[in-house]
């Protein structure tokens, strides 16, 4: 992660001046360093340092102060619950990069001491930041389709490797530069990521939760030089985590199935299966898709879609008159099928 031992040595030297507890955090509030307590300590520090973060409702209690535009300390008064603290907006270049939080009332003459480890805390987030900027565009170039970009690639990585894809959000941002040391990332449509085989799920999950949107994961390589293979794995997996429910929100390359095949698709071919159920739409079409799903049992399709069996005899058959497909054929059963599931992958 982040160079923890100058960021801890910052928060414990801050400490030990102004005599209070403090912790620093990233701008997604993501906890990187805490020091030693001094006195009381509210429910807010103590979830921070258990959790690793703050909660949701906390970022948002906190930033109604404005503490991401802030360009000094902002004292933040008691509540009921809440002890007074002081947030110390860590800015570099007119960036925000993370907070200093100091535990009680302080005077602005007091912060005055610690205004070169404010600077140095600072710097230290924004070189990493760059820095993961800077590697981000040596993954663009190792995830490139194209083998003569690919040779340019200068990343010096070990394997077993996995992609992930996950799509950005215009309400959230993740801080991708707080991500664990040997993990690469790089904002986009979807973002790239590139972590360690045995951290992608893990990764996938926090990504995809911060973002509140879907991922995907390729399925590992053991060279790196072939992590683009997983890259397109992962897009692929994204596209069936926001088209199928069953796969949301993150969808595994080895656990599709046949979707793997209806993802590496194109519009025409797709358009040229969806044909086969262009006549289903709506309520038919879903009665359709869950009865070929459970494998034809009409029992238990009736009951997933909380109606009487011979509502479901009536609307396969209409589905039949329709289409001119014999649900009880075995490929007009997987025409429609294929059909029903091209639709929902169709712009």
């Amino acid at each position: 992660m982040h160079k923890t031992d100058d960021l801890q040595d910052i928060v414990d030297e801050t400490a030990r001046l102004l005599g209070v507890s403090a912790t620093l955090e990233d701008r997604s509030f993501r906890l990187l360093a805490y020091g030693a307590q001094h006195g009381d300590i509210d429910t807010v520090r103590q979830e921070s340092i258990l959790r690793r973060r703050a909660s949701s409702e906390v970022r948002a209690y906190f930033e109604r102060f404005g503490i991401a535009r802030a360009e000094g300390p902002v004292h933040i008064p008691a509540s009921e619950t809440l002890m007074a603290r002081v947030c110390v907006p860590l800015r570099h270049t007119g960036v925000t990069y993370g907070y200093l939080w100091l535990l009680g009332e302080l005077a602005d003459a007091a912060l005055e001491r610690i205004r070169p480890l404010i600077a140095r805390a600072a710097s230290l987030l924004a070189q990493e930041a760059r820095s993961r900027h800077d590697l981000g565009r040596e993954l663009a170039v190792l995830l490139s389709a194209d083998p003569e970009e690919r040779a340019g690639a200068a990343l010096d990585l070990t394997g077993p490797v996995t992609a992930i894809a996950v799509r950005e959000s215009a309400e959230r941002v993740a801080a991708l530069w707080t991500l664990p040391r040997g993990v690469l990332a790089r904002a986009g449509q979807p973002v790239a990521v590139l972590a360690p085989a045995h951290l992608a799920a893990e990764i996938a999950g926090q990504l995809q939760t911060t973002y509140g949107t879907a991922a995907g994961l390729g399925g590992p390589r053991q060279e790196p030089a072939d992590a683009w293979q997983s890259w397109r794995e992962a897009r692929h997996a994204l596209r069936i985590a926001e088209h199928f429910p069953r796969f949301h929100p993150v969808a595994r390359w080895a656990e599709l199935g046949v979707h793997r095949l209806l993802a590496r698709l194109g519009t025409a071919d797709l358009r040229e299966l969806a044909e086969e159920a262009a006549p289903l739409d709506g309520e038919l079409a879903h009665t359709v898709e869950t009865y070929l799903d459970l494998g034809g049992h009409a029992q238990k399709a009736a009951a997933e879609l909380g109606i009487h069996r011979q509502t479901l005899y009536y609307r396969l058959g209409k589905a039949e008159r329709l289409t001119g497909l014999d649900l009880s054929d075995g490929d007009d059963r997987l025409a429609a099928h294929l059909g029903l599931k091209a639709v929902r992958l169709l712009p």
